[in-house]
């Protein structure tokens, strides 16, 4: 049984407007974090300085911040870290074997200075206290500083 030209323009049609739909759904669902995130950092526990591997961001006198010279990317670093939204997980997560930690040095303005533990590939981060928190992956990516590979 063969197909009239207007069938296959009926279906070429239909088939585009579902391709549109499951794109828009996708984009939606993905750049969006997820509403049941909270932000890490407010107005009460302000970031005065963080430390991720032996690389730093800080904020200065004049309330301006400042990263090691190796960092390429300093205003999205920064930006990224201060808007930063976490899930709070219930349960401790299963990690691979594999799974290695980054070392994150957290200090909040007028309070001691906390370790943390990043795994930057599953997107999870450990407070000090133990406590585990999962990043929606479409701030993952910024978290980690873009560095000069000469210095």
């Amino acid at each position: 049984m063969a197909l009239t030209r207007r069938q296959w323009n009926n279906i070429l049609i239909i088939a585009s407007v579902v391709m549109i739909g499951l794109l828009t759904m996708l984009n939606k669902h993905t750049h969006d974090t997820p509403k049941e995130t909270v932000p890490l950092f407010d107005k009460q526990a302000r970031l005065a300085q963080l430390q991720l591997s032996g690389v730093w961001m800080t904020r200065n006198a004049r309330d301006e911040w400042q990263c090691d010279d190796k960092v390429l990317n300093c205003k999205q670093w920064v930006d990224s870290w201060l808007h930063i939204r976490v899930s709070p997980l219930l349960d401790e997560p299963q990690l691979d074997a594999s799974a290695k930690p980054q070392e994150l040095l957290l200090q909040l303005t007028d309070r001691e200075a906390q370790i943390w533990l990043l795994f930057v590939d599953t997107g999870l981060l450990k407070s000090a206290a133990g406590n585990w928190y999962q990043i929606p992956p479409s701030q993952r990516a910024s978290l980690v500083p873009l560095l000069n590979a000469e210095r």
